[in-house]
């Protein structure tokens, strides 16, 4: 059933669970269930074996230890402690005593963490969970929901990224390209200029970005949204109370040192953000053949390895810090054990969201939508405003950004060179923005499940909460790429994005006044 329509049963199943049940771990687990079935046609004992597998390599393939996974693993772990010890010490207390001082309104709290998140734009990982410990205390303290903050984590984190060429994502992107364009023999452009000009034509990036700045000016909240907005400022709850959270709260039970300053929360951060990004540019500059630039340093860079000595550096300086405060403090056992439990639910969603992940790339559900562009008839010049919905449900139903452009931008490329090589670049932009909004749109997507985990929110709520948001974002995408297609103006079509989404926005924030009123 590889690579067929049967392939797409595993997600299209996972997220309809998703959606009924609401509880994320029973729609992963069913999922991974049926697609191992699937792939054995239904032999049980084989299909046991598939799921031992794909559990078994995430920490360990034929070729030895799954480093990248373990590190990523070990981070989360690392980050809960660090969260622990911040806590711990009066550190988060501090800041937010501090930052309610500086910040004045609940507009400017809602304004620090998509301003953090397009400044933050080394790796989306990365971007998602400092974002989220640096701007927790602050909009605890002024009662805006995890999910809302969850989401501008979100959609800041790949947005960027995706749109900078000096990041872990600009700098895989560059890579593929100049793969595609030796193997397609396209001498037009090089990688890095290609990737420049592809910049204004990644339309939904660009419309994500607006939004959520219109979001946090203007306080508009969409559905659910204003579920949890209402709730945080009635009640103080910033989460509803009945779920759990992807990292739990640390605050309510710990003993919180009096003595503790804005110091113990900022140092360890500062330092987290300066030795990942040290240690990045170090693997990078290993693993570069040649003379080594900063775009290929941070193209070859081992961002899992340099999150985890980040956080091993961040830790240790946390601990340093804590223990020469004076006062009551806790065990070092015990911070390690609440912080290491604090991330678990985050670490169990990550593991099945790889499992499936797995069951979902060798039962070929990608390939089989690929494989729909070519049967497709259809007029050229819409060719990016295809490729941006096939990408997006691709990205949707795999949850991977990343799996998205390994399949679909040699394919774009290809595509396009048929028929005039100057629809390369919209073509693989499409994809790109495709991919992303996909992306925002899965359960499964490890840059959502680590927003989560970065704001401390309950996964589902974060995922339902961002759709209303992404589904605006991606109308006015698509919208840009219709134009595109109309006119071949990349200016007129990027300002039409733009400007349909001024207007949704205006739309729902007059509904939401006027419903206010009534």
């Amino acid at each position: 059933m590889e690579g067929t329509i049967f392939s797409l049963i595993p997600a299209i199943l996972m997220l309809a669970l998703v959606l009924f049940t609401r509880s994320i771990l029973i729609s992963l687990g069913t999922g991974i269930v049926v697609g191992a079935l699937l792939i054995h046609e239904f032999n049980i004992w084989n299909s046991l074996q598939q799921i031992w597998l794909v559990f078994r390599d995430i920490f360990y393939t034929s070729d030895g230890l799954n480093s990248g996974s373990i590190y990523l693993l070990l981070f989360l772990l690392l980050l809960g402690i660090m969260t622990v010890i911040m806590t711990a010490s009066g550190g988060s207390k501090a800041f937010g005593d501090w930052a309610i001082h500086k910040v004045k309104t609940r507009r400017g709290a809602q304004l620090v963490p998509p301003i953090l998140g397009v400044i933050i734009f080394i790796d989306d990982y990365f971007n998602s969970l400092a974002v989220g410990q640096v701007s927790r205390p602050l909009t605890d303290r002024y009662k805006i929901s995890r999910a809302k903050l969850a989401y501008f984590i979100d959609s800041t984190s790949a947005p960027i990224t995706v749109v900078t060429p000096i990041s872990s994502w600009g700098a895989y992107i560059i890579g593929t390209l100049g793969s595609i364009f030796a193997a397609a023999e396209v001498t037009k452009f090089q990688p890095l200029e290609a990737f420049v000009k592809m910049i204004p034509l990644n339309m939904y990036a660009f419309a994500a970005l607006l939004l959520v700045l219109l979001v946090a000016l203007f306080n508009i909240n969409i559905g659910s949204m204003r579920v949890h907005e209402q709730r945080a400022i009635d009640t103080g709850h910033v989460t509803d109370p009945l779920k759990t959270t992807m990292a739990a709260d640390v605050e309510e039970n710990a003993v919180i040192n009096k003595n503790g300053t804005i110091v113990h929360l900022l140092v360890p951060i500062i330092v987290l953000v300066v030795s990942t990004i040290a240690m990045m540019l170090f693997t990078g500059y290993q693993a570069t053949e040649g003379s080594a630039t900063l775009l290929t340093m941070f193209e070859n860079t081992n961002v899992n390895l340099s999150l985890f000595t980040g956080g091993v550096v961040a830790v240790v300086v946390a601990f340093a810090l804590f223990f020469t405060l004076k006062g009551k403090k806790l065990s070092a056992m015990k911070i390690i054990k609440d912080g290491s439990m604090s991330m678990m639910p985050a670490i169990y969603i990550l593991v099945l969201a790889w499992m499936i992940g797995s069951i979902i790339e060798i039962i070929d559900t990608g390939g089989y939508l690929a494989s729909l562009v070519d049967q497709i008839s259809f007029n050229v010049d819409f060719l990016a405003l295809l490729l941006f919905i096939i990408a997006g449900f691709m990205a949707l139903a795999t949850g991977t950004s990343w799996g998205t452009f390994g399949i679909m931008l040699p394919i774009a490329a290809q595509i396009a060179i048929v028929y005039d090589v100057d629809l390369v670049l919209p073509a693989m932009a499409a994809v790109l923005a495709g991919s992303v909004f996909g992306d925002h749109c899965s359960p499964i997507s490890d840059t959502s499940i680590l927003s989560s985990t970065g704001a401390g929110a309950n996964h589902m709520d974060h995922v339902l909460t961002q759709l209303p948001y992404a589904f605006i974002s991606a109308c006015a995408a698509a919208i840009g790429y219709l134009i595109y297609g109309l006119s071949g103006l990349t200016w007129i079509s990027l300002l039409s994005t733009l400007v349909v989404t001024v207007l949704v926005a205006i739309f729902f924030l007059f509904r939401i006044r006027k419903s206010e009123m009534a």
